[in-house]
């Protein structure tokens, strides 16, 4: 059953019922869910940037933002504003279309991709049957973006950096694609909502993760690639490239770049939570929580509740790999460009590959543990 339906259906007629028109209550509805999605993906990204700043500051051992909000909380909001104000200049021999549609093109599909991240049993935009999937054809387009900043802002040091990107999220979506493949060879679905629910029943025993532990570093390593995340920044490498493709650019055509690396931080860092923790998924199972409580699972109250903290058991496994991945930062020196390259084509896509044939062979041999 498609929730997303049964919402639209109950949104509608509750203005229906206040004596709208049916078209116009269609009309109210339609922009609803993109509306939620922009509001909730933004909010994601300035927590993000909070706890960058402040993970950063205790790894040097400093302080960090406390005084713009409490403890610093509205830092992130500040610098949003001033990118807002800040003059948008453009190169004077710069390609103008290219260099405008650039940005735009980098961040769209990041955003979209939210459309199939499930956040709870029944909180997602739209439950796509090949979710998975759209979610990689949208991510491939990302690259066409950063190459076309790069060339546009006609400066060698862009140009290197879009280069840097393209190759680099060639080399690593092809190893992410054969990571999700195997968790789709599972599941017996490219829904989101399947492969959490493939894995719910037996609390944390039952996550992807114990069944696919090759795949789950593989893709965290490629998600961190995508990126561009330390140690694979090379793209944007300051003391090589300036600022590689962002080097020209200023105001909001900026904001949208600075934008899209945190959006689709907090997307990988969802996804890796939806594909092998579980997603909403409590580490204890809910039944066993209900018999100890005496309370029947059918307790609308106990399924508010589930709901409730369904939601907060995303987020929280999304923003601890987040803390991992800022953590890293601190910890790991910037790779070279033909060690990320080497990294991507001579090692994680063989292993890619053997996990993915490893996984059809125990699926046939053990077909109740791994989905069969």
């Amino acid at each position: 059953m498609n929730s997303g339906i049964d919402l639209q259906g109950n949104f509608i007629q509750s203005l229906m019922d206040l004596g709208l028109p049916y078209g116009t209550a269609k009309a109210i509805w339609m922009p609803l869910p993109m509306i939620l999605m922009l509001i909730g993906a933004t909010v994601g990204v300035l927590v993000c940037v909070w706890q960058e700043r402040k993970i950063s500051a205790a790894a040097q051992q400093r302080i960090g933002p406390e005084f713009i909000g409490p403890l610093g909380l509205l830092a992130p909001v500040a610098d949003g504003l001033k990118l807002v104000f800040k003059e948008d200049v453009v190169p004077a021999k710069a390609d103008r279309w290219l260099f405008t549609l650039g940005p735009i093109i980098v961040v769209l599909p990041v955003f979209l991709s939210y459309l199939i991240v499930p956040f709870g049993q029944n909180l997602l935009i739209t439950d796509v049957g090949m979710g998975v999937f759209l979610w990689i054809a949208l991510s491939s387009i990302q690259p066409i973006g950063l190459l076309m900043a790069g060339y546009a802002s006609n400066n060698k040091y862009s140009l290197l950096g879009g280069l840097r990107a393209a190759a680099q999220s060639i080399s690593y979506e092809i190893p992410l694609a054969l990571a999700v493949l195997a968790i789709a060879m599972m599941s017996n679905s490219l829904s989101t909502i399947d492969i959490v629910n493939q894995q719910s029943g037996y609390g944390i025993l039952g996550w992807n993760i114990w069944r696919q532990p090759a795949g789950f570093v593989i893709f965290w390593i490629a998600a961190l690639a995508e990126c561009e995340r330390m140690p694979f920044d090379l793209p944007e490498a300051e003391e090589e490239l300036v600022a590689g493709y962002q080097t020209e650019y200023s105001g909001m055509k900026f904001a949208l770049f600075y934008l899209s690396s945190y959006v689709n931080l907090v997307l990988s860092a969802l996804l890796v939570s939806v594909l092998y923790l579980g997603g909403w998924d409590f580490p204890i199972p809910i039944n066993l929580i209900a018999s100890v409580l005496g309370v029947s699972e059918a307790n609308p109250v106990l399924q508010i509740v589930t709901a409730s903290l369904g939601i907060t058991m995303t987020v929280l496994k999304a923003y601890f790999l987040v803390f991992l991945a800022i953590l890293l930062r601190w910890t790991v020196p910037r790779v070279r460009i033909d060690q990320l390259l080497d990294l991507g084509w001579k090692f994680l896509l063989p292993i890619g590959l053997v996990n993915l044939l490893l996984t059809a062979a125990l699926k046939l041999a053990f077909p109740v543990a791994f989905g069969g």
